[in-house]
């Protein structure tokens, strides 16, 4: 007897179509699976006879194979349980239909029940792509799976289930698909409860317009946090593509809200300084996303910058330059995005009163030049914006005067997002900060006074290539912001301002 069931395997980030073949025939009686299973699909066997047990059918007492086609390609997890199952079902006629049409994805106990598994999202829209008529997952995933349109998602509670479902007898009703709500949820953390820092407001406004990478530095309490912490509120909605894109992300990682199939509201990731390399780019025997991966179409918050460990800050260089983290093992090698916006925090020294105008830092010269040589110059360089995070004055804690809303400075940074939307129509590129060298000439487009201007500039100051670059790109979104075609002298000039920093501080401490 000959039966073959369609399931759908994971590796990463990347799903691939998985036939589970079974032939049952005289010999010794033997249950074997083969096509480079692990650990945990050999053990399926044991969760397979439970169930069958519990469902009062009889395993075949025969020689039992079943192939895991392409053999080439390992297979891992527990995903594989409800199709090897089925497939005996198949093979035995306690289910008698064709199933050429379905896909069965999912992990049993050994009572029968179908236990959630971690990845649906990716394997399902494989499936489509695949031209599947519809999956069968555990009941738990079905919401997460209804995101997908035009297949049939069933969830099913057990066995018996899709026994009845197959028998006639009780059929299982497709899963209803979701819906994104149409009114987002809003961040509760606002701008407006951030009194002063004007400069930091704009030139988080231009980061948030723009992607780019931001470096909030200042004395303590100084409010880098209470910014950084905000930007939220005032990043562009995502579109349908991000959100698929950053759901399938956390759908592998298992960090789905039940509640909400589909990730809608950007990712904002704030990992503890104490986080370990693998923490931060992802890793593991089969490797899972990091925090850098979690953040895709989102923020990733760095407090405390030179607190973290040095070689594992560095790992952060070439995630930022190619938007994606490329993680190899002995198992195989997987690649996640990581298009993010980076925004860190960090004291100036040790005691955080470095550059203070009250004198109050202790701090010698070597240990400020020991502490700031924690963030490494090429790291320094990738970052777009330097902003100052100055001192609040009392004024300003005491004013009456109401801080302009998130809601506000979110108007225009949509609307400068607008504008480069309709610029990078079918090119791939998505904000100012992504803009490819080649493209850079054409979208950001000098001024004769700005051309001149930041040719001194770059003679004066010793720029990087990098540097140069960035900063074009900053200038392009100051002036979308400002709605002009051409980039304007002031608009170079606040540009080159946000990249000061490291000549006040890095180079003064050395």
């Amino acid at each position: 007897m000959f039966a073959k069931i369609n399931s759908l395997g994971l590796f990463g980030l990347n799903s691939f179509n998985v036939d589970v073949e079974i032939e049952i025939s005289r010999g010794i009686p033997v249950f074997e699976i083969v096509g480079l299973p692990d650990l945990v699909v050999k053990e399926s066997r044991e969760r397979i006879k439970a169930s069958l047990r519990s469902c009062n059918i009889e395993f075949p007492v025969a020689r039992v194979m079943v192939n895991l086609a392409p053999a080439g390609t390992r297979k891992s997890g527990s995903v594989h349980d409800i199709a090897i199952l089925v497939a005996i079902l198949k093979a035995t006629e306690y289910i008698k239909k064709p199933l050429d049409d379905y896909c069965f994805i999912g992990e049993l106990s050994l009572n029968g029940q179908l236990r959630s598994v971690e990845g649906v999202l990716p394997m399902v829209l494989l499936a489509k792509e695949s031209g599947f008529k519809g999956v069968f997952v555990p009941k738990e995933n079905a919401f997460e799976a209804s995101v997908v349109d035009g297949i049939e998602i069933y969830g099913t509670e057990s066995v018996n289930d899709i026994l009845e479902h197959f028998s006639g007898r009780i059929e299982i009703q497709p899963q209803e698909r979701f819906i994104p709500p149409s009114e987002k949820k809003r961040m509760t953390l606002d701008f407006s409860d951030v009194k002063g820092q004007k400069m930091a407001k704009s030139a988080l406004e231009i980061a948030a317009a723009g992607g780019h990478n931001a470096l909030l530095i200042g004395t303590p309490g100084s409010g880098k946090s209470m910014l950084a912490k905000r930007m939220p509120s005032i990043l562009p909605d995502m579109t349908f593509e991000e959100s698929i894109e950053t759901t399938k992300i956390h759908s592998i990682s298992g960090m789905l809200d039940p509640e909400s199939p589909l990730v809608t509201v950007r990712p904002f990731r704030t990992p503890h300084h104490t986080i370990s390399s693998a923490g931060l780019a992802g890793g593991g025997s089969i490797p899972h996303p990091g925090e850098i991966s979690l953040a895709h179409n989102g923020l990733l918050f760095l407090d405390e910058l030179a607190e973290f460990d040095r070689k594992t800050l560095e790992i952060l260089r070439q995630p930022l330059e190619d938007g994606k983290v490329t993680i190899s093992r002995a198992s195989g090698t997987v690649s996640y995005p990581s298009s993010i916006m980076l925004i860190a925090a960090m004291n100036p020294c040790p005691c955080g009163y470095y550059g203070h105008p009250s004198g109050k830092c202790r701090c010698t010269q070597k240990q400020v030049s020991a502490y700031l040589s924690k963030i490494s110059g090429p790291l320094l360089d990738r970052f777009d914006l330097h902003i100052e995070a100055a001192p609040v004055e009392y004024q300003d804690l005491s004013s009456d005067v109401k801080e302009e809303p998130s809601e506000s400075i979110r108007k225009r940074v949509t609307v400068a997002r607008d504008i480069q939307n309709e610029r990078f129509k079918n090119t791939g590129i998505n904000c100012n900060a992504n803009i490819t060298p080649d493209k850079l000439r054409e979208y950001c487009v000098l001024s004769d006074d700005a051309d001149k201007f930041v040719g001194n500039a770059f003679d004066r100051l010793g720029l990087s290539a990098r540097a140069y670059d960035r900063i074009l790109k900053v200038a392009r979104t100051i002036a979308d912001l400002e709605g002009c075609d051409i980039i304007e002298k002031k608009h170079v000039a606040t540009a080159i301002q946000f990249r000061s920093l490291d000549r006040k501080y890095w180079n003064a401490a050395e």
